[in-house]
C-alpha cells in the first residue's frame, strides 16, 4: 500500500474530574511521504466551544528530515471566532477554530502538533463520555490513550485492537493506558462507507453511562422543563390547529407550522449542545438547532393535549449501538407520539407528516421518556415508495421528436421533488427545458407544468410538453434506444447503473420502491422496423425487472418496471451482490435498440 503520511506517534491524555468536566492533552507527529500530501499537512486545526471550554496549542513546528526545528511563527495561526455583539452570547454558535500553518515542508519532513482543552462546564454534569477510531488503512508507529479519573467514580471501557498497557490506582486516581499499532497498513477495495459499524473498528470507548437509558434521561433532565406549555405556546397552538377537530390532524398542523416556520440551525453555544434554548428565544427569532424544534413541538403538542417525548438519535452512518453507550453515538433529536406510533423530525421542511428523513429511518433510538431498549425508527413500508413516467412523443420524418413526459410520484421522491420545485424560480422554470437541450447539445424547447409544490404530502405529480431536433438519423438505415427524450424524472437505467459496482466488504444504505416507465411512440409511416428488444422478466427474492416492448403499425408501446421489495435501509454485502447479477442482465436489456431503415 503506497503511504501518503505516516503518524509517528499520537498520544491522548484524558484528566477527568468528579463533576464531569476534563482536561484533554493531544500530541501527534506525522511524516509526509508524498508530493500529494503535502497541501494538507501543512495545517492543522483544533475547534472548541467558548462558553464551555479553553484550548491552547502547546506546540507545532516543522521537523526537517535533517533534524531542523522550525517553530510555527505568531503569524502562521489563524483563529476564527463565533461570537456575540460586544459582552453578550452569540445567537447561535460559539465554537473557536485554531488553525496553524507548518513553515517550509517538505517531502519527507514531519509535522508536530499538540494542544490542550479544558472544560469549564460538562456537557451532562457528573459524567464523562468519548471515542477514539483508528482505521487499517492509516500508519501508526505508537499511539497512545490515557485516562486518568477519581477512583470512586463509575465507568465502562472497551478497547478494539488496543492493548491495555497500564492500570493503576494512585491515592485517589485511577490511570488506565491503552497503546496501538499499525505500521504496515491494509489496502482496502471497500468504497462505499455509508454504514459505520464502532465496534468493528479498532478503537476504544470510555464512559461514565451505564446504559443508553441513562443517556436519555440526563438528556431529559435538562431538556424537558424547556418545553413547560407556557401563554404564548398555548396561543400559538390554537392559532395554528384553527378548525382541525381530531388529535393527529391537529399533530400534522403543528408539525406542519414548526417544520415551516423555524429555520433550522445546527450548531449549539457550549451546553446548548445538549440543553435547548427558551422557546421565546426560538419563537422570537424564528429559528433552532434539532432541539429546539423538538422542544417547540412538543410544547405546542401538549398545549392540544397530545402526549409526545423527544427522541435521540444518530443521523449520521450508525444503524447499531455501540457496546459502550457514548453519548456521540446519537447527535439528533426528534420527537415521537406514541398515539399514533409515530415518529417526526421537524427540522426537514420538506418531509410530510408520518415520514421521516432518510438519515433518520431504521436507527436505534432513545426515547427521552418511556424509554425502551430495541427501539427503532422505522422505514417505509414495502411499496410505498412509487415513481410512474409515462411518455408519449411522436418522431417525424426529419427525425426531430415533439411529444410529453408526465410523472406521478409517491413516498421519498414526491417529497425531494416538491422540495427541488419549491426553490424552483419562474425565470428558471420558463427557461428549464431549453437550458436542459442546450446542455447536452441539442436545439428543443417546451414548456414544464407541476402541481402546487408548497403542500407537506407524500404525493407529487408534473409534465412537460417538448420538442427537440435530431433525435434520430433520419432519413437512412439506424438505431435508437428507447429512453425519454426528456429526462426530467430518474429512469429506471439511473436506479440500476448504482447497483453495478456492489460493495463486497460490508453492509451499505439502500432503499426499495417501484418505478414504471411507459412510452408509447409514434414512429413514422416510412420507417421500416428491422427490430425490437426482446421482452424479459428476471426476479429474485427481492426485485423484479419485467419489460415488454410491442409494435403494431406505426406505434411502438413499451413498459418497464422495476420493483425493489428491500426491506430495511442496510444491506449486507450478498444482497448487494445478488442486485448486481439481475441488474446486469437488466441493462443489457435497456441497451437494446430500434434498428430501423
Amino acid at each position: 500500500m503506497e503511504l501518503q503520511i505516516r503518524f509517528n506517534h499520537y498520544h491522548a491524555s484524558y484528566v477527568i474530574n468528579a463533576d464531569g468536566t476534563a482536561v484533554e492533552s493531544h500530541e501527534w507527529s506525522k511524516s509526509v511521504l508524498k508530493e500529494t500530501a503535502l497541501e494538507w499537512s501543512k495545517r492543522a486545526s483544533v475547534s472548541y466551544s467558548t462558553s464551555a471550554q479553553k484550548g491552547e496549542v502547546i506546540a507545532a513546528y516543522t521537523l526537517k528530515a535533517d533534524g531542523k526545528r522550525i517553530d510555527v511563527p505568531k503569524d502562521n495561526y489563524q483563529i476564527e471566532v463565533n461570537s456575540g455583539k460586544g459582552k453578550d452570547s452569540p445567537v447561535y454558535s460559539d465554537w473557536t477554530t485554531m488553525t496553524v500553518v507548518f513553515p517550509d515542508v517538505a517531502v519527507g519532513d514531519k509535522v508536530v502538533f499538540s494542544y490542550k482543552l479544558i472544560q469549564t462546564q460538562p456537557m451532562f454534569p457528573g459524567h464523562y463520555s468519548t471515542v477514539h477510531y483508528f482505521y487499517d488503512q492509516t500508519a501508526y508507529d505508537d499511539v497512545r490513550v490515557r485516562f486518568d479519573y477519581p477512583a470512586s467514580m463509575w465507568v465502562q471501557h472497551e478497547a478494539r485492537g488496543m492493548k491495555e498497557s497500564a492500570s493503576e490506582t494512585k491515592g485517589d486516581r485511577k490511570i488506565i493506558e491503552w497503546t496501538y499499532a499499525n505500521p504496515k497498513p491494509v489496502k482496502t477495495d471497500r468504497r462505499n462507507y455509508s454504514v459505520f459499524d464502532a465496534d468493528k473498528v479498532v478503537g476504544l470507548s470510555f464512559s461514565t453511562f451505564k446504559t443508553y437509558a441513562d443517556i436519555a434521561a440526563a438528556y431529559g433532565e435538562r431538556a424537558l422543563p424547556k418545553a413547560a406549555v407556557t401563554e404564548r405556546v398555548n396561543k400559538l397552538a390554537n392559532e395554528i390547529v384553527k378548525d382541525k377537530t381530531t388529535p393527529k390532524e391537529q399533530a400534522r398542523a403543528l408539525y406542519e407550522w414548526v417544520a415551516t416556520n423555524i429555520t433550522y440551525a445546527g450548531n449549539c453555544i457550549g451546553i446548548g449542545a445538549v440543553v435547548p434554548r427558551e422557546l421565546d428565544f426560538i419563537l422570537d427569532n424564528k429559528m433552532g438547532d434539532c432541539k429546539d424544534h423538538a422542544t417547540l413541538l412538543q410544547a405546542l403538542l401538549t398545549a392540544r393535549g397530545i402526549k409526545s417525548t423527544q427522541a435521540l438519535v444518530n443521523s449520521g452512518s450508525a444503524y447499531q449501538l455501540a457496546k459502550v453507550p457514548v453519548v456521540s453515538t446519537v447527535n439528533h433529536v426528534i420527537n415521537y407520539l406514541p398515539a399514533f406510533d409515530l415518529f417526526v423530525d421537524s427540522t426537514s421542511d420538506s418531509t410530510p407528516f408520518g415520514m421521516l428523513p432518510y438519515g433518520d429511518q431504521d436507527k436505534p433510538v432513545l426515547l427521552v421518556e418511556g424509554y425502551k431498549d430495541g427501539v427503532k425508527t422505522p422505514v417505509p413500508p414495502v411499496g410505498s415508495n412509487k415513481d410512474i413516467v409515462k411518455n408519449r412523443f411522436k418522431i417525424a420524418d426529419d427525425g426531430s421528436v415533439s411529444g410529453s413526459v408526465e410523472v406521478f410520484q409517491h413516498g421519498t421522491s414526491a417529497a425531494s421533488t416538491r422540495e427541488w420545485a419549491r426553490d424552483l424560480s419562474k425565470d428558471t422554470e420558463e427557461d428549464m427545458i431549453k437550458e436542459m437541450y442546450r446542455a447536452q447539445g441539442r436545439i428543443g424547447s417546451g414548456k414544464f407544468v407541476k402541481d402546487d409544490p408548497t403542500e407537506l404530502t407524500d404525493k407529487y405529480h408534473y409534465k412537460a410538453d417538448y420538442k427537440v431536433e435530431k433525435f434520430i438519423k433520419l432519413p437512412g438505415t439506424g438505431a435508437f434506444y428507447i429512453y425519454s427524450p426528456l429526462g426530467i424524472a430518474t429512469p429506471i437505467h439511473g436506479y440500476l447503473q448504482s447497483e453495478l459496482e456492489p460493495e463486497k466488504e460490508a453492509a451499505i444504505t439502500c432503499s426499495g420502491g417501484n418505478v414504471t416507465e411507459e412510452y408509447i411512440i409514434e414512429l413514422p409511416k416510412k420507417l421500416k422496423v428491422l427490430s425490437i428488444p426482446e421482452n424479459m422478466k428476471l426476479a429474485n427474492d427481492f426485485v423484479t425487472y419485467t419489460a415488454t416492448y410491442k409494435l403494431k403499425g406505426n406505434i411502438l408501446t413499451v413498459k418497464r418496471t422495476l420493483d425493489d421489495r428491500t426491506k430495511g435501509n442496510v444491506c449486507a454485502p450478498e444482497i448487494s451482490a445478488a442486485y448486481e447479477k439481475l441488474a446486469e442482465k437488466a441493462m443489457d436489456n435497456l441497451k437494446e435498440q430500434v434498428l430501423y431503415k
